[in-house]
């Protein structure tokens, strides 16, 4: 049965592989029933996807490894708070909690920018915590633009 801490861990890993492969280092896992069941990092360059965020990634291996598209139950651990293209994904997905480390002060559509998910006028509303794994993740993003200045 993994915790948060170890959940974040994991995500952190598949960040460091992203900016290992040129892509801004955000990773992201989705945990069913106390396990990991996907594992993403981001992949818009590998991809030539502009929605290969991590957290859709995770997304779609999640929905294929349990055979329903709909993920409720399902826990999403990023390392940096989701766009509003991926908040809104989560939504439709009906995760049951997301789990994010940094706050993104540009496009973080949980709160920092944009309140997308549990908008009261939204027909779902998931669990929302921050700060898990935070600094480390901060660092990662801070350390891989500070390279390509």
């Amino acid at each position: 049965m993994i915790d948060d801490r170890e959940a974040m861990q994991a995500a952190l890993a598949q960040a460091r592989l992203a900016a290992e492969a040129g892509e801004v280092p955000i990773g992201a896992v989705m945990v069913y029933q106390g396990e990991i069941i996907a594992h993403a990092q981001n992949c818009v360059i590998r991809h030539v996807d502009p929605t290969a965020h991590a957290e859709i990634l995770a997304l779609r291996t999640a929905a294929k490894a349990l055979g329903n598209y709909r993920l409720a139950g399902c826990t999403l651990y990023v390392t940096l708070e989701p766009c509003a293209m991926c908040a809104g994904a989560m939504i439709h997905a009906r995760l049951d909690r997301l789990v994010y480390g940094a706050a993104d002060p540009k496009a973080g559509a949980c709160g920092s920018v944009l309140p997308v998910l549990n908008h009261p006028q939204l027909n779902h509303q998931m669990q929302v915590e921050q700060g898990i794994g935070a600094e480390e993740s901060a660092e990662l993003l801070r350390g891989f633009f500070r390279e390509r200045r």
